[in-house]
């Protein structure tokens, strides 16, 4: 649990650094969880982020299966009908040890 929330600062300060601004953390509803949701211009931001010790068995992009898209979908569809809809976008934010990487537009909701 400490390494997810260390992952999710990690990632936050990143994508801060590089513009985004914060707009909430760990939304959860019934079925589906999203780390971050950060604003970027006048996108909104789903931010999943993913972090391993080690790459044994793909790391942490090899984590992020069709399920847990499917997760972050639900939540996100749940979140912009809470909030208006608004053009929006998925990202993942992967940790590898100490490597990070930010794949912007990661995924659709179509999948």
């Amino acid at each position: 649990m400490a390494l997810g929330r260390e992952a999710e600062t990690r990632a936050l300060r990143h994508l801060e650094n590089c513009g985004l601004r914060l707009v909430d953390r760990n939304f959860r509803v019934r079925g589906g969880e999203i780390d971050l949701i950060m604003r970027d211009g006048r996108t909104l931001v789903f931010v999943e982020v993913r972090s391993r010790r080690r790459q044994d068995f793909g790391g942490a992009a090899a984590s992020i299966t069709a399920t847990k898209r499917r997760r972050i979908v639900l939540a996100a569809r749940h979140y912009l009908a809470w909030r208006g809809d608004q053009a929006c976008r998925f990202d993942c934010v992967l940790i590898d040890g100490e490597h990070l990487d930010w794949l912007r537009d990661a995924f659709s909701s179509d999948r």
